[in-house]
């Protein structure tokens, strides 16, 4: 309090209430927080929650192999229009800069991405700036990166114009369109002080279908309900949807299989065909098309159906009539529900009729894994080899 106002009041000072007593602290080992971290109906449950299995219909959603795409590049900046001022000088002449040119639109093929869920129907590259005066030019618009799958075909009117089969690959969709000219550039001796100044040109403007094919080392072909899905969940972490009752899976999943020596082999899971898929009956050539990036195949056949090398000649003939020599590709046969009792009888009959390995397994109880990874390993060394040997980089996950 200051001494006037302590004046003031005769030298009497202000009554104030005394404060509250504290309470006394609790004795030891009985104090308790406010609230509880042991007890079951007080304490929040911390523990990360899983994320739930998707159903095939969900992950059909989620996964886009086709996208129409509408883009235009960035529109050049206008020229500037501007004469120099400054005291003591009256005839500065013309200092209007260019304009900065747009900027272009770029496909980038990205291993993190597996589907084109994420592309949009339209993008538009962005503007360049405008030029100023004292002969500074605009600043060029930035460039737009769309990130798509690798694997990704780019077309235009039906014919390929771009493939990004390798991650870092970049394909300019759309190029931003020139920046204006300033009134500075059109001096000259006739005209000391020119007025004309261009704007901007506009971007190139295109409509690209994008497609995906699905890149991996090993293709698993099949019919539907051959145990396709579950071989795949049983040798990698891939968790494509499988149930008790037969259906089949809408789109294709990858699965890497990893080895002691940090060698990493994908596996793509390509949606069961039926006969005719040459033909696009049902999905057909929507899936044929995830097969051609495969570098070596694996044919899963029902060893419980009878006569099941008949399955095997199908789905060679199916693979031929897409493309020429799809079906010569390295292959290895998988006899798949060995467990059966009527698949060990018809294995020696399948044997008897084809001269590809057959490797007879389960993927439902595991029988037999080991062969597979370890022939799968040795399809996969060979194409490393064939590749160094042709000068070409092979593709590694």
């Amino acid at each position: 309090m200051p001494p006037w106002w302590r004046a003031l009041l005769g030298g009497r000072r202000l009554w104030r209430p005394a404060p509250p007593a504290s309470p006394a602290p609790p004795p030891v080992g009985s104090w308790q927080p406010p609230f509880s971290t042991s007890c079951a109906k007080c304490s929040k449950n911390r523990r990360l929650r899983q994320k739930r299995a998707l159903s095939e219909r969900k992950l059909t959603r989620c996964f886009v192999d086709h996208r129409k795409v509408r883009v235009i590049g960035g529109q050049g900046g206008g020229g500037g229009h501007s004469f120099h001022s400054e005291p003591r000088k009256q005839f500065g002449g013309p200092d209007g800069g260019n304009g900065g040119d747009g900027g272009h639109v770029i496909f980038k093929a990205d291993q993190q991405i597996r589907s084109l869920s994420s592309v949009l129907p339209f993008y538009q590259g962005f503007h360049g700036q405008r030029g100023g005066s004292k002969n500074c030019y605009g600043a060029s618009g930035a460039y737009m990166y769309i990130k798509v799958p690798v694997g990704t075909l780019v077309k235009e009117d039906g014919k390929i114009v771009a493939d990004l089969t390798r991650h870092g690959e970049e394909y300019v969709a759309a190029y931003g369109g020139a920046g204006g000219k300033g009134n500075r550039f059109f001096l000259s001796n006739d005209n000391r002080a020119p007025t004309l100044f261009t704007p901007g040109e506009p971007g190139q403007e295109r409509v690209l279908h994008l497609e995906l094919k699905t890149t991996a080392h090993a293709g698993l072909v099949g019919f539907p309900n051959t145990g396709k899905s579950s071989l795949l969940r049983a040798i990698s972490n891939a968790k494509p949807a499988v149930a008790a009752y037969p259906f089949t899976t809408l789109n294709p999943h990858v699965g890497i299989v990893h080895y002691q020596d940090y060698e990493q082999i994908a596996v793509a899971d390509i949606p069961g065909l039926i006969r005719g898929a040459h033909q696009n009956r049902g999905l057909g050539m929507a899936f044929l098309r995830h097969i051609e990036r495969c570098r070596f195949l694996l044919y899963v056949v029902d060893l419980s159906v009878s006569q099941p090398w008949i399955q095997l000649q199908d789905l060679k003939y199916e693979l031929e009539q897409y493309k020429k020599g799809l079906s010569k590709r390295p292959c290895v046969v998988i006899g798949n529900k060995i467990d059966l009792a009527q698949s060990r009888i018809n294995l020696p009959l399948l044997k008897e009729q084809i001269d590809d390995r057959v490797i007879a397994l389960s993927a439902l109880m595991g029988n037999n894994l080991e062969e597979l990874l370890l022939h799968l390993r040795e399809l996969y060394d060979s194409y490393v080899k064939t590749e160094q040997s042709r000068g070409q980089i092979p593709v590694k996950w």
